[in-house]
């Protein structure tokens, strides 16, 4: 009997065995792989404390609510960066038009179709799983992924407006134009970061700042309109004047020039309610450490506390010092994903692991800046904190994608052993290899 349990505890892995096959099986940069964990176990913490009280209203004293489901989307989110960065990145290339096509039109019933929410319709509902998916966000992934692919292959004629620039830049606009009407925001922040990848893409610069002048047109309508209407009175007297109603007749057109007149014109007791509630939660966090971890105050007043507004809740509970921490986190993550476009000896892996970590880091910094009040309030999460749901996923997969760059990287300088079956393909920085 006891031969029988030596013989079965010996087959069994040990603690350093299952340790070396995980370290085996994860490939691509560490770094990036211990951000994730570390951004992963951060939003479990906070948005575990910033919806206790909800979940305790809404769900009869269960405060757990959120935090199961927060553990279940990091799992899930976990996986799927598993899974992606164990496919050749190179796939991506090929199913990157497809994913194109595909978002168009699931943007165009979006905005038809979609749940509307503040008079924009953002998000759609899965039939079977019974899941709402913001279809922005795989449009933006989609996006990312084409003009990689499309920056890699025509660097011949990438200075030539007709065969270069229009090509590149029509995807952008369509993607852009689709997104604008629901969330202006992420339009923006979506076209500032396509430029910003085509800039790295050798797009002459007259033809990215003529992008820019037409993109500017919309927004400064937006501002001359909001100086233009705005009369110092309530909305209250507005409403009376018939002035406010005027303004909102085109769809969310009226709620941005509100926007934009609250951050240009308001007074400390006239600023929007979610703005004065994160003023005063980061108020409460002290410069070396806040609260303390789960003693939020204002996670009962601040509107969205778990999602827009989280990064506020993370200075009222760990400090200024906790905030800048968050920051240098993705500072280490862009530099990282910059280190893997240097390595990255092709074109498209090294334009795409570019693009998407730009598009990650650049929304998080406009989170970030609206939880300051730096900008005007915008709609946009911080990437892999605010609570879990469909943008959640898609920044999992945008990062799974990122490490297959990175473990192809890996494999090509001898790091990782590459597969039988798979030759070494020859080190050329005008390949693009995904054609």
């Amino acid at each position: 009997m006891s031969e029988i349990k030596d013989t079965l505890f010996s087959q069994m892995p040990s603690i350093g065995g299952m340790r070396g096959q995980l370290v085996n099986r994860t490939r691509g940069d560490k770094y990036i792989w211990g951000i994730v964990v570390l951004l992963s176990l951060i939003s479990i913490l906070v948005v575990y404390s910033a919806t206790g009280s909800l979940a305790y209203k809404m769900y009869k004293g269960n405060t757990s609510v959120y935090l199961f489901k927060q553990v279940s989307f990091s799992l899930i989110g976990l996986t799927l960066i598993y899974f992606l960065h164990r496919i050749n990145y190179t796939i991506f290339s090929k199913v990157a038009t497809i994913l194109f096509l595909i978002s168009i039109p699931l943007l165009l019933y979006t905005l038809l179709f979609g749940a509307k929410i503040n008079d924009g319709s953002r998000w759609i509902k899965l039939p079977i799983i019974n899941m709402t998916i913001q279809t922005s966000d795989l449009a933006k992934l989609a996006l990312f992924m084409y003009i990689s692919r499309l920056l890699s292959k025509k660097q011949a004629t990438i200075k030539d407006f007709k065969k270069g620039f229009i090509p590149v830049v029509m995807p952008v606009m369509i993607i852009c134009a689709l997104i604008m009407p629901a969330n202006l925001s992420n339009a923006l922040l979506t076209g500032a970061t396509a430029l910003l990848l085509m800039f790295i893409g050798r797009v002459s610069l007259k033809h990215i700042l003529l992008t820019i002048g037409v993109a500017l047109i919309p927004v400064m309508i937006i501002i001359l309109v909001a100086k233009l209407t705005y009369t110092g009175k309530t909305t209250d007297e507005l409403k009376k004047t018939g002035m406010a109603e005027k303004v909102k007749t085109f769809g969310r057109f009226g709620t941005w020039v509100k926007r934009v007149q609250d951050f240009m014109y308001a007074k400390d007791n006239e600023t929007p309610y979610q703005v004065q509630q994160a003023k005063i939660a980061i108020a409460n966090g002290s410069i070396m450490v806040g609260l303390g971890p789960g003693n939020s105050r204002q996670r009962n007043f601040l509107p969205q506390a778990y999602n827009d507004f989280i990064y506020s809740i993370i200075i009222e509970e760990y400090g200024l010092l906790g905030g800048a921490f968050i920051i240098f986190i993705y500072l280490v993550f862009l530099f990282r994903c910059i280190r893997i476009f240097r390595r990255c000896p092709y074109a498209f892996g090294a334009f795409l692991a570019l693009g998407l970590s730009f598009t990650l880091v650049i929304q998080a910094v406009a989170n970030m800046a609206v939880n300051v009040n730096l900008v005007p309030v915008t709609g946009v999460t911080l990437p892999l904190v605010s609570m879990g749901g469909s943008s959640f996923l898609f920044t999992c997969g945008a990062i799974g994608i990122i490490l297959s760059v990175a473990r192809n990287v890996e494999q090509m300088e001898g790091k990782e052993p590459l597969p039988e079956n798979i030759p070494v393909p020859a080190v050329n920085h005008e390949n693009t290899e995904a054609s």
